[in-house]
């Protein structure tokens, strides 16, 4: 019977002293260690081969995106082109609509010129209380009471909308005026349509330089073979630089043909400054979420006009000094549609 110094829980003793031999713990041994170091070696060398494919497809992804952004560069340019080459209409001398033309005629010109939202349009507004004045879309649930929810309801969130449009009567109101409080009716239009498009871009200048600043935008136009209207605003301390197109066109590739005209102005003529230029109009590339896009008063407004604003000034003389009465004989020449605009609309 072996003694119990001489037996182990582990089982045989190796016969030398009772030593445990590696055999039963073998699992645990210089072998596994050895199989283990290698499999975390290989590890690493998968992360490794895993990093590098990941920075070559990055590398290849920066590669692509700096060529895309070059082809869509081109393309926007060729774009801006074409719109240049489009704005470019015959003269007006022919023109089917003259100061002879009936008002129907001048008012459906002046509606094709100016065109806008088709559903809905803007209409100033003025509290004589508060000496306030805006504009907002015109509805025919305005102030209904029940119905109306302003101004705790933005328009455009409104579920009783029911927005008038812009038809033959509105504008003829807008042009003649009339008896009473519509003799001072002043309509705007929404340039961006429904599906990011605009018929026509209108620069804004106000401040005191915008006569120099607007002109010299309009050499830069007649250089190009831009066709563009001045008009001096309903205030008369501004104008709208007008260019129209034959067909809608994206309202960002208008803006970049703006952006384009404003900034080759400023580079020639750099000590003029621009200051007082605004803004473009269209104002946004793509219709807010909500909204209508900005707007801009129509030009040739009754009452404005009758102290020799809301006109379209003469180009053919200093447009900052010389003006054509809009009651007799003013002619849009910059419209750059195929027609003229008699500026004796009615």
């Amino acid at each position: 019977m072996n003694s119990p110094s001489n037996s182990h829980p582990g089982g045989a003793t190796d016969g030398s002293g009772g030593m445990l031999t590696a055999g039963p713990f073998g699992r645990y041994g210089r072998g596994e260690g050895t199989t283990w170091r290698k499999s975390q070696v290989a590890d690493r060398s998968g992360t490794e081969t895993e990093l590098a494919r990941v920075r070559a497809r990055l590398a290849e992804l920066d590669k692509e995106q700096r060529q895309l952004l070059q082809e869509l560069s081109a393309l926007e340019a060729k774009q801006t082109a074409e719109i240049a080459a489009q704005a470019k209409r015959p003269s007006f001398e022919n023109a089917p609509v003259t100061n002879m033309s009936t008002s129907r005629e001048k008012v459906e010109l002046f509606r094709t010129l100016f065109a806008g939202r088709p559903d809905v349009f803007p209409v100033r507004w003025e509290n004589r209380k508060t000496g306030r004045a805006g504009y907002s879309p015109a509805c025919f649930n305005e102030w209904v009471k029940g119905i109306c929810g302003k101004p705790t309801v933005k328009c455009g969130d409104c579920k009783h909308q029911r927005f008038i449009p812009p038809d033959v009567g509105i504008i003829e109101r807008h042009l003649r005026g009339g008896d009473g409080h519509s003799a001072d009716f002043v309509a705007g239009v929404y340039p961006l349509l429904r599906d990011d498009t605009c018929w026509f871009l209108a620069a804004d200048f106000d401040k005191a330089s915008w006569a120099e600043d607007a002109c010299a935008l309009l050499a830069t136009c007649r250089t190009k073979g831009v066709p563009a209207a001045l008009e001096r605003s309903r205030s008369g301390n501004g104008g709208h630089v007008w260019i129209f197109f034959a067909e809608p066109v994206s309202a960002r590739a208008a803006r970049q043909l703006g952006s384009a005209l404003i900034t080759e102005t400023m580079e020639k003529r750099p000590e003029i400054g621009f200051a007082s230029y605004d803004r473009l109009f269209p104002n946004q590339d793509t219709m807010p979420v909500g909204g209508f896009g900005n707007l801009i008063a129509l030009p040739l407004q009754h009452s404005a006009r009758r102290v020799g604003n809301s006109v379209f000034l003469n180009q053919d003389r200093d447009a900052a000094a010389h003006l054509r009465k809009a009651s007799r004989s003013l002619l849009c020449r910059a419209a750059s549609a195929p027609r003229c605009l008699a500026s004796r609309l009615l």
